[in-house]
């Protein structure tokens, strides 16, 4: 009686092994461009909650039944407020209705910027006119 050896030859887990290289080169550009698309949603989450904490802070005034240049207090937070929205002009204004801006630097007097750490070109700005209204703008472009 002979036995008989199965199994796969050196030369067939060779080309497995090409093939798999050959694949994994191909896909790894793919992967690799996430980092521009991970910079622009983090742009985006922002500037969503920079609307969000707006719209919170305008609603507490109005519970609160205070005129529109009245601060207010939520969260822990006193948030400086012009024209209903919290201000663009000072720290304790859309800086404080933001719980966390971890990953950004902030700096200007109306418009505020957020610019992404690292990142010349990436920003979100904040302007509020005074007027009951305010703005977030993103600029994504090269980032």
């Amino acid at each position: 009686m002979s036995k008989q050896q199965s199994g796969f030859t050196l030369i067939e887990l060779v080309l497995v092994i090409v093939i798999l290289g050959i694949l994994a080169a191909t896909a790894l550009p793919r992967f690799s461009n996430l980092s521009t698309q991970a910079r622009a949603a983090s742009l985006n989450g922002l500037a969503g909650s920079i609307r969000s904490s707006a719209a919170i802070a305008k609603a507490t005034q109005l519970a609160n039944g205070a005129s529109s240049g009245t601060s207010v207090t939520y969260d822990g937070q006193t948030i400086t407020m012009v024209g209903g929205y919290p201000s663009a002009a000072v720290a304790t204004g859309i800086d404080n209705a933001l719980s966390d801006t971890t990953g950004f630097t902030v700096a200007g007097a109306g418009p505020r910027t957020f610019q992404l750490n690292g990142s010349a070109t990436c920003q979100v700005s904040y302007a509020n006119a005074g007027a009951g209204a305010f703005t977030v703008t993103v600029t994504s472009t090269g980032c």
